[in-house]
């Protein structure tokens, strides 16, 4: 492993350490899972991607019900 000095201010350092999940976790596993979640959450899966489709579908179709319509099919209102 290389080993990296890094100036970080105090706020950023209380902030990782703020993220950490158990006591043994160190700053790099911190910022390797951030990095992680960070390019996960910029990717659509493929069936996300057709789940929207289908919402899109569903909607251009007339295949929606207003909020009120659906409390009056469920009893609630």
């Amino acid at each position: 492993m290389e080993q990296s000095t890094i100036k970080l201010s105090k706020k950023i350092k209380n902030d990782l350490k703020k993220q950490m999940t158990h006591p043994g976790e160190t700053y790099e596993m911190v910022i390797a899972r951030l990095l992680k979640n960070s390019q996960e959450d910029d990717v659509l899966s493929p069936a996300i991607i057709k789940n929207i489709e289908e919402g899109v579908a569903d909607i251009k179709a007339g295949r929606v019900y207003t909020s009120e319509q659906v409390k009056k099919r469920l009893g609630l209102k």
